[in-house]
């Protein structure tokens, strides 16, 4: 997978868990609200990917651009 990676989030889901991987698209349990399902994703992809990453686009958007820190 190359870096920076796209990236679509569905909030409010059941579990986090990655769906696909071409394109990427990502279910998140938190609720998209003071930052907390930002904070759930960076916590899930460094685990999923075994590196930190950052959310470099999409602060506040469904689709995001992350990167490896």
């Amino acid at each position: 997978m190359e870096f920076p990676l796209k990236i679509k989030v569905n909030v409010n889901k059941k579990k986090t868990e990655v769906i696909n991987s071409d394109p990427f698209v990502l279910n998140v349990k938190e609720k998209a609200e003071k930052d907390k399902a930002n904070l759930e994703i960076i916590k899930f992809l460094s685990k999923y990917f075994g590196k930190k990453i950052k959310i470099v686009k999409g602060l506040k958007s469904k689709n995001k651009i992350i990167d490896l820190i």
